[in-house]
């Protein structure tokens, strides 16, 4: 079976600082066959296509789960301002609302894990896009706040970004995020033809 999963996974438990790079949920449930204490997901957000086979996770490595919003299977909260170690990274959890209220980015000194607040390539752009915000509940201008708030809490040594669709990208993460943010504030449909 293949997880579909968009989450990270931490080789450490939450901390109140610390975060790294990781590799997907799905990735590592593909490539593990046995459960590896100290390793859990952390939710950007739950939305069914990063959700959807989180149970089936959780059960195959017996571990906790974190998450910012309420979720049955979360064992542990994430705030904004706290911090989690993913690998070798401290990274901060940002609360990055817009795409989903319950959204957040973790935020280290190499890496972004953005989730779908800001990711590369998406289909709809190209180096630098943003969530869609054309459902119910959803917010362009809460977006484009967000985006704000990650630009303004993320250093400039960031160098790598994990996001929840596209490719993992590495290069000038801030220059991509500015140009995301510059596309969102056009407030054009991300998707016009459907």
């Amino acid at each position: 079976m293949r997880a579909t999963v968009r989450a990270w996974i931490s080789s450490q438990s939450l901390r109140t600082p610390n975060c790294s790079p990781a590799t997907r949920t799905s990735h590592w449930a593909r490539s593990r066959r046995s459960s590896t204490p100290g390793r859990w997901p952390a939710l950007t957000h739950q939305h069914s296509d990063h959700v959807a086979e989180l149970d089936a996770v959780l059960d195959r490595f017996d571990t906790d789960c974190y998450a910012f919003g309420n979720h049955p299977e979360r064992t542990h909260e994430l705030s904004d301002g706290d911090e989690v170690v993913i690998g070798d990274e401290r990274c901060e959890v940002v609360h990055t609302p817009g795409h989903a209220d319950d959204h957040v980015s973790l935020v280290g000194e190499q890496s972004l894990f953005s989730g779908d607040i800001v990711v590369y390539n998406d289909g709809a752009f190209d180096d630098g896009s943003f969530g869609r915000t054309d459902y119910p509940g959803q917010s362009r201008e809460r977006l484009i706040e967000s985006i704000r708030e990650l630009l303004d809490r993320m250093p400039d040594t960031v160098e790598r970004m994990y996001a929840g669709h596209g490719d993992v990208f590495s290069g000038d993460i801030p220059e991509v995020v500015e140009r995301a943010l510059d596309r969102a504030e056009r407030r054009e449909p991300k998707y016009p033809d459907k």
